[in-house]
Order: C-alpha cells, then structure tokens, then sequence
C-alpha cells in the first residue's frame, strides 16, 4: 500500500495501490481496483468497483472512475473498467463500467480526456486520444488511435466508430461513423474535409496525403455510393497504400453507415 495517502482519504483495504501511488484528500477508493504505479488520485476523485489503472495515470478532481452503468440493462455482476498507462481525466470526468458482467469499459494509453468528459458503458477508447470538455461517449462507442474531440457537449451516438487519426469539431452530435482520416462537424454531423492539420501534425508525408486526399474526393465529392466509391479508390495508383486499406476495411466493417459529406 502506497505510504502518499492523505489521512482524510477512504482507501479500502481489498484495493491494489503500487507503493508509490498518491491518494489526495477525500478521495475515496473502493475494494477491488488496482492503481499502478506513479499514478495520482487528486482530492475528492472516486475509484470504485472492478477497476484496473495503469501506470503514471492523473485522475483529478471530482472524477468518478469504475461506477455502476447506467444502462438499464445492468442484472449484476462485476463487469469492470480497464485504463492502461499515462492517461489524464481532469476535472468531473466521469467513466462507467461495463454492463454485463465480465465486460469491461476499456481505454488505453496516453489519452488526455479534459474536464465534465463521459465515457459510457462499454466504449472502447485507444490511445493517443484528446477529447476537450464536456464530449461525452454513449455506451459501445469505439474510438481509434490519435483522434481528437472537439468540446462544448460534442455527443457521439451509442454504437459509433470514430476512425484513427480523425478529428470531431467542437458541438457536433455525432450520429454515424466518422471514417479515418476526416474531419467531422456539425448538428447533425457532415464529413466537412479531411484532417489536414491533424494529419500534417502526425507527420504524414506528402505520399500519405495525397492518398487521403483522393480518399475525401472519391467518397464525397464525386456523388459515388459506397460499393462504387471503395472500387474506385481500389483501382487507384494509392490502392496498397496503408491509408486506403484502413478506410475500406473501415467502410466495409461500418454497421451504423459512413457519416455523409456537406451538402
């Protein structure tokens, strides 16, 4: 047990602290979760239930990590909440567990999640994601590597995929699959552009670019369905690039529909 623990702080004895964790004053850490280490849990956070964090992880003030769902559907059990290493939860962040049991609420690494964020029941997060304040991901939301949301109650739909490397404009309501590689905005959501900054930001080479570049003007410039849209983009000169082979793997895979473009 971690020898950083305020005196004020609720630390039940089942719960797994590395030694050098830091629990600040009236946090409150209930039985079952594990904190790795360098991790720090700011006065007046909550950590309950089944819930692992990993390593150098900042959960700030008034967030709750690993509560209850709140989906109706919950019978029991003790689904559970998975964070990986070097995550930061600012203020108010709020993440839920699971629904059924032995399911896990999963988020990776390296994800900057700022201040009132919700993760709902069931999201899969992965790494290198900043998402500003007040996004809030319903239930069963997958989110790829390095996109960003945009802030002001940016609201992503139970059941949407966000592509890597895609970005979501601030107060947008997201109702359908924002593929790789574009930049979604709007109420409800259009496909405005690709993510030039965030992309150039990336490292992206020219090569790279130009290939996604083809990928927006083919899937929303050209009036093309989808099936007509992946065909032509396959017989291009960019068809083994790496860019190309994500969007359609996205696209075939997408159940809710590819968000459209701006009409």
């Amino acid at each position: 047990m971690s020898e950083k623990i305020h005196p004020t702080a609720v630390v039940d004895p089942k719960a797994e602290l590395a030694s050098d964790v830091e629990i600040g004053p009236y946090a409150v850490v209930g039985a079952g979760v594990k904190i790795g280490a360098g991790s720090k849990v700011w006065h007046h956070a909550t950590v309950w239930g089944n819930t692992s964090i990993g390593a150098a992880c900042e959960i700030y003030p008034y967030s709750s990590i690993g509560m209850q769902t709140q989906d109706l559907k919950f019978k029991g059990g003790s689904p559970g909440v998975k964070i990986g290493d070097r995550n930061i939860f600012r203020e108010y962040v709020s993440i839920n567990a699971a629904t059924n049991d032995g399911e896990f609420t999963e988020i990776g690494d390296d994800n900057y999640l700022l201040a009132y964020c919700h993760v709902g029941h069931c999201c899969k997060l992965g790494n290198h994601i900043i998402a500003s304040n007040g996004a809030t991901f319903a239930g069963h939301v997958i989110v790829e590597d390095y996109v960003g949301v945009g802030g002001g109650g940016t609201a992503i739909h139970q059941f949407c995929h966000i592509g890597q490397r895609s970005f979501i404009g601030g107060c947008a309501k997201v109702e359908q699959d924002i593929p790789p590689f574009m930049l979604g905005d709007g109420n409800p959501a259009k496909i405005r552009m690709f993510n030039k900054v965030g992309l150039e930001r990336g490292g992206f080479t020219p090569e790279q670019m130009s290939a996604v570049k083809l990928i927006f003007k083919t899937f929303y410039r050209q009036g093309l369905n989808r099936q007509q849209a992946i065909d032509f983009v396959l017989s291009s000169p960019y068809s083994d690039t790496d860019e190309v082979k994500a969007y359609v793997a996205f696209a075939e895979k997408s159940e809710r529909g590819l968000t459209g473009g701006n009409k």
